[in-house]
C-alpha cells in the first residue's frame, strides 16, 4: 500500500540521540548530585551512562522509556524532590537540551509535505519537551499530530498513541509508516498494523532493528528516495 503518513519517533529519528542526549546527561547528573561523586556514579549505573566516555550505553532505558520511567530509577537518589517534581525537572531540562538534528528537518519535513504527506511525532519523552524542541528546531508547524507519553494516548511499544494520530489525521494505519530508532517504536508500528522505518541515527544497530522493520535506512532523509521505488 501507498504510505499517505509518516509519524515520527522524535530521539534517534529527527534527532541523532547521542550527539543530543550524551552532553545533556552529563549536565543532568552533575546537578542532581550536587557535586557528590558516588551519587552520580550511581544514578549513571541505574541509567546505563558511562560517565567516562559521556554516553550512553545501548541498553539504556533512556533510550526508549517515558520520562516518568526515567524518574522514578533516578528518585531514591534525589531525596530533596519529589517524584513529580523530578519528573518535571527533567521534562523541563530536556526542552531546553542542545539538538542535533539528523538531517536538515525544515528541508526535508517541506519536501514530504509537497507530495501531500501528512506527518506526525510520537515521542516516549513529555509532550512539553517534543513541542519545545521541534519549535526550537523551526519545524513544529510542519506536524498535524505532536504527541508524548504524557498525552493520553499511552506509550510506545502500546500502538494506542500511534492509533490516536491515525485518528486525528483521518489516514488508515495500513497506509501510515511508523518511523524510529529502537524496538518500542517498530514492536508499536506493528502492533499498529503501519509500515515500519527504522533509521541508524539512535543507539540500535542494523542488525536490531531489520528483523522487526520493512526497511532500515541510514537517516530519515533516505526515506523519501525509498518511498520512490
Amino acid at each position: 500500500m501507498p504510505v499517505d503518513a509518516l509519524l515520527f519517533d522524535k530521539d534517534g529519528t529527527l534527532f541523532n540521540f547521542a550527539e543530543t542526549w550524551n552532553a545533556w546527561a552529563g549536565e543532568v547528573l552533575e546537578q542532581l548530585s550536587q557535586g557528590d561523586e558516588a551519587r552520580a556514579d550511581a544514578m549513571a549505573r541505574v541509567i546505563s551512562f558511562d560517565r567516562s566516555r559521556g554516553a550512553f550505553n545501548p541498553d539504556s532505558l533512556v533510550i526508549a522509556g517515558t520520562n516518568d520511567e526515567v524518574a522514578e530509577v533516578l528518585s531514591e537518589f534525589v531525596q530533596e524532590k519529589s517524584l513529580q517534581e523530578l519528573a518535571d525537572f527533567l521534562s523541563q531540562s530536556a526542552a531546553a537540551a542542545a539538538l542535533a538534528p539528523a538531517v536538515p528537518l525544515a528541508e526535508f519535513l517541506d519536501g514530504l509535505l509537497s507530495q501531500g504527506k501528512v506527518l506526525g511525532v510520537m515521542t516516549n519523552d513529555s509532550e512539553l519537551s517534543a513541542k519545545s524542541q521541534l519549535a526550537r528546531a523551526g519545524v513544529l508547524d510542519r506536524f498535524a499530530f505532536v504527541a508524548g507519553c504524557d498525552s493520553g494516548h499511552g506509550a510506545k511499544p502500546d500502538p494506542d498513541p500511534l492509533l490516536a494520530f491515525c485518528a486525528a489525521t483521518g489516514v488508515a494505519p495500513g497506509r501510515t509508516a511508523m518511523v524510529g530508532d529502537s524496538l518500542h517504536d517498530l514492536e508499536a508500528g506493528a502492533a499498529a498494523g503501519m509500515t515500519r522505518i527504522g533509521v541508524l541515527t539512535g543507539m540500535a544497530l542494523r542488525e536490531d532493528l531489520a528483523p522487526h522493520a520493512d526497511v532500515v535506512l541510514p537517516d530519515i532523509g533516505h526515506i523519501p528516495g525509498w518511498l520512490d521505488h
